[in-house]
């Protein structure tokens, strides 16, 4: 039989054969190695922040530190405290009482003096707490020792940070100085400093209705229409998670949002006026979503 050009011919036919295909039991092994060396990369993507637990001063009650605690461990917790805010001998020491006496395994001091020794308490905490006191004493005091950064990035790697009072006040991006008109509606009277930007999206204000601190509020909101104004009362919390918050406590919270509103442009010094600002009034066991 004479072989076509470019034909196979029988006998070339007989030395070709399809590679055989692989057994089950042969792709299981090397599927299930793959499956375990992605599953065991880190992934920066799955980290979930951690809860804020924004408190408005005037005590911290159980439900708050109850919700706390369980956010942050239970029994196994680690608190963190941070009193800087406070000029006293004795601030933060009732803090740790506090959350001793709660339930927390462990709970101590942070002192910024040996800032090696406090970058290794708080990678080791699951809660960070700042008690209160003056916010703008907190932030100058950890200015440029790197504990900050070390805040947030414990934060972002899902460990809960909160505070009470200026405690609270650290952890918004535009923090409130205590420098404000509180008698009128005024454009650029409020003074703003940066503080942790823990919750970047807000302005909040403590001890909101006890102080009637609405003007200062509206004010900061209007100056700024894309931050959302949260104004927390005395022994009320917020507890925010990812683009909400859930209110705890005795008392109210007010949301001052001005995302959808029109707001005029006001020169400093001038009243400041807007349309259709969304104000919402809240209690415990209720939320807001920031979305």
């Amino acid at each position: 039989m004479t072989a076509v050009p470019g034909s196979v011919g029988p006998e070339r036919h007989e030395r070709i054969h399809p590679r055989p295909a692989r057994s089950k039991i042969q792709r299981v092994p090397r599927l299930v190695a793959a499956l375990l060396a992605i599953l065991c990369l880190p992934s920066l993507a799955s980290a979930q922040p951690g809860a804020l637990v924004v408190v408005g001063g005037g005590g911290t009650g159980p439900e708050i530190v109850a919700k706390a605690l369980e956010l942050s461990g239970g029994k196994h917790a680690i608190v963190a405290v941070l009193p800087q805010s406070s000029a006293l001998a004795d601030a933060g020491d009732d803090s740790v009482k506090m959350w001793l006496e709660a339930g927390a395994a462990e709970a101590a001091k942070v002192i910024f003096d040996d800032r090696s020794a406090a970058a290794s308490a708080l990678r080791r905490a699951t809660l960070i707490w700042m008690p209160g006191g003056d916010q703008n004493r907190f932030m100058k005091a950890i200015e440029g020792t790197g504990l900050a950064e070390i805040i947030r990035e414990r934060h972002r790697a899902g460990t809960v940070v909160g505070g009470t009072s200026a405690g609270a006040a650290v952890l918004a991006e535009a923090m409130f100085t205590g420098d404000a008109d509180l008698k009128s509606l005024t454009a650029g009277a409020t003074v703003i400093a940066r503080g942790l930007g823990l919750w970047p999206d807000v302005l909040i204000d403590q001890h909101f209705l006890k102080r009637q601190r609405d003007n200062r509020l509206i004010s900061a909101v209007m100056d700024r229409p894309t931050l959302v104004g949260v104004g927390i009362d005395e022994g009320t919390a917020v507890v925010v998670k990812g683009g909400s918050f859930e209110v705890l406590g005795k008392s109210s919270v007010v949301v001052i949002d001005a995302r959808g509103a029109h707001v005029d442009k006001t020169p400093p010094g001038g009243l400041l006026s807007g349309r259709d600002l969304k104000v919402s009034v809240l209690h415990a066991g209720q939320s807001y979503s920031l979305k």
